[in-house]
């Protein structure tokens, strides 16, 4: 009985050993799977995409684009799953779970960024610059690497930069020609601070809401229009309600993709190199989609009895020219450098 009671302890301590022998290599194996110097992993990667826009919209469809790249580079390694119409919620939200280091991978715009690093919002600002050139310019800029590694600080790393968004305008419910038009009236905006503040200084009440929620925000009256590139009004059929679109361009749109900076540190060089290439494609692509889409929306709006307004967009940049100072927390001389840096550009 007691050589049976010896036996039964060894076993016992040899099946505690190679427990804990297991768990050891687990724990370096997983290590090692996230280490950003694991080149050589044929593991595969599954990685998250979120964007606000609709199934169809030149962004979702830059997003299929980038995935159907990103996979056949990779030869299958890397695998994007998608997620439209603010899926894994706000931008705002996923911009704050990216930086806390949760697998993905999300559109956001400069003015979003700014939370962070308040200079980003310029990119951003209205009537900032003539041209989409010229703004994918600044981003190739040694300013644009100064701002890419104060992000970099503040837990945020830019995959990819050349995303045009559009040119944003103004879809209401009644005629908007003049900035006075504006008074009182309720426009939704994305819930970030040079949206709101470009609104508030043509004299609308800026209302942050969800992209998801603008059909709906429209249809019960809390809001009396929106702005945004064409195809993206159409893509949540905002011109099924309002039936008045003003051509302010009050921005000429580019937003980037981000991950968290611990994030990106997880995945393999390769990995990181082959998404950041495919991004750059991806965009290039969805350039092409958005001047193809934006024409054809805006003959759509027409047959659908939308009324077009042409303005003059001299008295809308005449009203927003206080949003510059609205950001004392903006580097001093920022808006200066800008201009500068555009004066300069290489015809």
């Amino acid at each position: 009985m007691v050589r049976r009671s010896k036996w039964m302890s060894v076993l016992v301590v040899a099946m505690l050993v190679a427990f804990l022998t297991a768990c050891s290599s687990d724990s370096s194996s997983s290590s090692e799977k996230g280490s950003g110097d694991s080149k050589g992993s044929d593991e595969k990667i599954s990685i998250n995409v979120a964007y606000g826009n609709q199934p169809g919209e030149p962004i979702d469809l830059l997003a299929k684009k980038w995935k159907e790249l990103a996979e056949e580079k990779s030869n299958g390694k890397i695998e994007l799953k998608l997620y439209p119409s603010s899926q894994l919620g706000s931008e705002k939200d996923v911009v704050e779970q990216a930086t806390m280091g949760n697998n993905v991978i999300v559109m956001a715009g400069y003015d979003f960024l700014m939370d962070y690093v308040p200079d980003a919002g310029i990119l951003t600002a209205p009537y900032i610059t003539d041209s989409v050139d010229d703004l994918l310019y600044l981003t190739i800029t040694d300013w644009f690497t100064e701002l890419h590694e104060a992000l970099n600080g503040k837990g945020i790393h830019i995959v990819t930069t050349n995303t045009v968004y559009g040119e944003r305008h103004l879809l209401t419910n009644d005629p908007v020609t003049t900035p006075e038009d504006l008074d009182g009236m309720k426009i939704r905006v994305p819930n970030n601070q040079m949206s709101i503040a470009t609104f508030e200084a043509l004299g609308a009440t800026a209302t942050p809401t969800p992209l998801g929620d603008l059909y709906t925000s429209l249809q019960q009256g809390l809001i009396d229009g929106a702005e945004n590139p064409l195809p993206v009004l159409q893509g949540v059929k905002a011109q099924e309600v309002s039936k008045h679109l003003s051509l302010t361009g009050h921005q000429k749109f580019i937003t980037t993709w981000i991950a968290g900076q611990s994030f990106i540190e997880t995945l393999p060089e390769d990995v990181v190199q082959i998404l950041k290439e495919t991004g750059d494609e991806a965009g290039d692509y969805g350039r092409g989609v958005l001047e193809e889409q934006t024409e054809s929306v805006l003959d759509e709006f027409k047959g659908q009895g939308v009324e077009i307004h042409e303005v003059d967009v001299e008295q809308f940049k005449e009203k927003v020219q206080s949003v510059y100072e609205e950001f004392p927390e903006w580097t001093p001389g920022l808006y200066d450098r800008i201009l500068e840096l555009l004066e300069n550009r290489p015809s």
